[in-house]
């Protein structure tokens, strides 16, 4: 492969920006300054740009902490988005697979897997979404079986699917959901004459929210979470 073809891979540099870079005297293979930006490279080289390593990497799979404030999005005219959180190249090519509203925090997966991202957030998979939710009015028991029945939301034809909810204090529930509506948690409670507060994702699918991760923070995802994710 070239080196400027590499390098427009796996960094934000452009080809023409990436000619400039070799001119500049800021690449080099194995440890040698190279002066042409079509340098071969044969597979396994040290890159270094800036005397920072280049690697390669295949698809990537990242779980993010949600906090307060950040817009599940590649770009926003009015506040910060999710992707701004990332030190990463190429970060703009991360698909976002399960969004959240800028005042709810939690469990967020980005990647730049195609498929993995459909099998996740397809209606058809019912991929299984955990929230603790805070209300506004205390919570009343026969609201448990109204989720497990489905709640009729505001404009739509059909009751949302079954949800189990378990009621953990006046005003604290957890509550799994197995599809994807615009604000869905919260028209559920509103339907229901209450008010969501505050609301945070804990888990999608088999993927729980990494405890040792503060809002903000990110990491990309172990195998075994990957895998178990699309089953």
């Amino acid at each position: 492969m070239r080196l400027d073809k590499f390098l427009s891979q796996y960094t934000d540099y452009s080809r023409s920006q990436i000619q400039q870079l070799v001119k500049a005297n800021r690449v080099a293979v194995n440890g040698e300054l190279i002066k042409k930006a079509d340098h071969k490279l044969n597979g396994g080289e040290l890159v270094m740009l800036d005397n920072r390593q280049i690697e390669a990497f295949n698809a990537r799979y990242i779980m993010l902490h949600k906090p307060l404030g950040y817009v599940c999005a590649n770009s926003d005219s009015e506040h910060p988005v999710v992707l701004d959180l990332l030190d990463m190249a190429r970060k703009l090519d991360l698909q976002i697979a399960g969004r959240l509203d800028i005042d709810t925090t939690g469990l967020v997966l980005l990647t730049d897997d195609g498929q993995w991202n459909h099998r996740i957030t397809a209606p058809k998979q019912e991929c299984t979404k955990t929230y603790l939710v805070t209300t506004a009015d205390p919570i009343p028991d026969d609201v448990i079986q109204l989720f497990a029945q489905g709640i009729q939301l505001h404009g739509e034809k059909n009751l949302t699917r079954p949800a189990q909810l378990d009621i953990l204090s006046s005003h604290t529930a957890r509550l799994q959901i197995h599809e994807g509506k615009y604000h869905q948690v919260k028209r559920m409670f509103a339907a229901t004459g209450n008010r969501v507060v505050q609301l945070h994702r804990e888990s999608i699918g088999a993927i729980q929210l990494d405890p040792a991760l503060a809002p903000g923070e990110y990491r990309a995802l172990t195998e075994t979470e990957i895998q178990e994710a699309v089953r």
